[in-house]
């Protein structure tokens, strides 16, 4: 059984953080430069680290899979950063955001780790703008702010509706001049296909170069995982199509534990599926819906109408119906349920009729089309160029869709995993969000971890680690771990079967979205764990990879993430089906309150569930760690 030692800190809450750098290790100026640290992941939680560490004076190594750091999948993040400065005076704390996000969560996060967010939250905007970062300004040139889900203030800091990019070039900034300095060696084209454990410590990890196939070691004293989450394990849905598992999972494979996996978040304002030849969604920003109505037809029979012609009577406006104090604005979890059952009452639109109408006409008639499109007008843009239609003359079409994992590798107050020396930063580990992440949050979490924690921890770890001691990549371990790499690439060529890896994955996920999706359901879960397997076993005897691995070959890069989400999906099904509750964006339909809002059941499941790998082709071990509250009490969530 794996140890999960939280390694939270003592003393007040408000406290702890403070308290805690102030009685870290500490690595000798002269000596940072004898250790060497590898991050894996150069999006806003790796990039952030990686130039930080270097700053600091240790040796940097950052591996990332695409050609430039620059096309990290942080660039697609479009609304903004929360962060508790309180510039609109409108009763904003440390502690305000802190509970925000806990009570957003469902009260399914570790209470230390999202009050030290909250902390840092407002050093993350000083240091953005600080770099340059053109947030919004109001007309006296003060930073503005606006309001996201769950949220009544207004804490989101933006840049129009590409904040994610401005804030990942501003990070890319300050890693380029640690590149030109010579701190940090910059991979790119590297994928990680193993991590490489000595002595029982995370000290290096092999990779395969995506251009030219060579298989390379790579030993350090510590190693970083900053590689995004998993939600492509449904084949549809908003994240790039390059973000995969397989880092976490070789982690997983080594021993490190993987958290909630079934926590997964489903986004409610994204583009509806339109056809079986896409590849992804696309989100539309939760920002719209400061200014954007939500609503469907009050009668099944005006959903094939132009709902330009649908008088205000017969539209139902359901969230602020349903929700009054929060209304357009209720969380991400709630917002999507609620679409679904307007769906599944037969009142969704378009095509489909698996949508819902996001109206811009009373913000218009409000505030004039140019504010409009000042605020909003690159994400009217986009949806023009997909849907051919214009928001500003007709209400947009949106409809949930996979956005978010708030699972992933169980790390302690440090941000290190269960395997000493591995730490994982951002969407990659599970601390911070709990059942339910808030928006705005996602780019406030890997820039906290990466500026402002990771540094200070990673520091107290090598400070245990003898100066000079980093392992050498000819070792045997690491020669093992390459082998292993080969024999596996090998498997996948030499199959030789007749269908191709996309087949597979489009399989894998309808069955991910229809048993462990919005809605899960025992039986339903029971099926996809009887599915999967066979689908994995069919997927290694049938499975068609041309060409070889020794050039390109995304055919091949593909078929071995798509061979990870077919043992992580399983993992996230049996996760569900263990959790005998509802909680966040883990709804089971058997536990509901009659309000169909979810039915938590905190003394049997206030905890984390850490799963451990126990070999090939056993049932991983559920270990938990509890989840105590001193400063917050466990309520039923009303956004009423």
């Amino acid at each position: 059984m794996a140890q999960l030692n939280s390694n939270i800190p003592p003393g007040p809450l408000a406290d702890k953080w403070n308290n805690h750098k102030a009685s870290m290790k500490l690595v000798n100026p002269a000596n940072k430069r004898k250790y060497k640290v590898i991050v894996v992941g150069a999006g806003l939680a790796g990039g952030s680290c990686a130039a930080t560490l270097a700053e600091l004076g240790y040796k940097v190594d950052c591996f990332v899979l695409h050609d430039s750091p620059r096309r990290a999948h942080s660039i697609a993040a479009q609304g903004g950063v929360n962060a508790a400065k309180n510039y609109q005076n409108d009763g904003d704390s440390v502690y305000r955001l802190f509970y925000d996000t806990i009570k957003g969560g469902d009260y399914r996060s570790r209470e230390a780790n999202v009050h030290r967010l909250a902390e840092v939250s407002n050093n993350i905007i000083d240091q953005c703008v600080a770099q340059g970062v053109p947030f919004a300004r109001e007309y006296g040139g003060l930073l503005d702010n606006r309001s996201f889900g769950g949220a009544q203030v207004s804490r989101t800091f933006y840049a129009r509706g590409q904040t994610g990019q401005q804030l990942l070039l501003g990070a890319y900034s300050a890693l380029s001049k640690m590149i030109g300095s010579g701190g940090v060696v910059m991979h790119n084209n590297e994928e990680m296909l193993d991590l490489v454990l000595v002595d029982g410590q995370a000290k290096g990890i092999v990779v395969r170069n995506l251009i030219t196939g060579a298989v390379t070691r790579h030993a350090a004293d510590a190693v970083v995982l900053a590689t995004g989450g998993y939600g492509n394990v449904f084949n549809l849905s908003t994240y790039a199509r390059n973000s995969n598992c397989t880092a976490a999972w070789r982690a997983y494979k080594h021993g490190a534990c993987f958290a909630n996996p079934c926590y997964t978040q489903i986004h409610p304002t994204c583009i509806p599926v339109s056809g079986d030849y896409q590849s992804k969604l696309t989100l539309m920003s939760e920002s719209l819906r400061n200014d954007g109505r939500i609503w469907v037809p009050k009668k099944a029979e005006d959903c094939g109408k132009d709902p330009n012609s649908i008088p205000e009577a017969d539209r139902d406006y359901y969230l602020e119906r349903i929700y009054p104090s929060f209304g357009n604005l209720a969380p991400r979890d709630v917002s999507s349920r609620a679409a679904k059952r307007m769906c599944d009452e037969g009142r969704g639109v378009g095509p489909t009729k698996l949508g819902v109408y996001l109206d811009f006409g009373d913000a218009i008639n409000r505030l004039g089309v140019d504010t409009v499109r000042a605020r909003y007008g690159n994400l009217f843009d986009i949806y023009k160029e997909i849907t051919d239609e214009s928001a500003y003359e007709t209400p947009m079409r949106i409809f949930p869709a996979v956005h978010y994992t708030m699972g992933g590798l169980w790390v302690d107050y440090n941000l290190m995993s269960n395997v000493p020396g591995l730490f994982v930063l951002g969407e990659a580990n599970f601390s911070d969000h709990g059942a339910n992440r808030l928006g705005a949050s996602a780019l406030m979490q890997g820039l906290a971890d990466g500026y402002f924690v990771a540094p200070y921890t990673v520091g107290n770890y090598l400070a245990t680690q003898k100066p000079g001691s980093t392992p050498s990549a000819d070792d045997e371990a690491f020669k093992q771990a390459a082998a292993a790499v080969d024999e596996r690439t090998k498997r996948l060529l030499n199959t030789k079967g007749k269908e191709t890896v996309s087949h597979f994955h489009k399989r894998l996920g309808k069955i991910m979205w229809d048993h462990c999706g919005m809605a899960r359901t025992k039986e339903g879960l029971e099926e996809a764990l009887k599915l999967i397997p066979e689908l994995r076993e069919e997927f290694w005897a049938n499975v068609n990879v041309p060409g070889s691995d020794q050039s390109l070959n995304q055919a091949l890069e593909k078929a071995g993430r798509v061979a990870d989400f077919l043992e992580l999906g399983e993992l996230m099904c049996r996760d569900a089906l263990t959790r005998e509750e509802s909680c966040g964006g883990h709804f089971r339909e058997e536990y509901q309150h009659p309000d169909g809002e979810c039915l938590r059941d905190d003394e049997k499941f206030a905890h984390v569930a850490a799963w451990e790998f126990k070999g090939e082709g056993n049932v991983p071990e559920r270990n938990t760690e509890d989840l105590n509250y001193e400063a917050v009490k466990m309520s039923t969530r009303s956004y009423k």
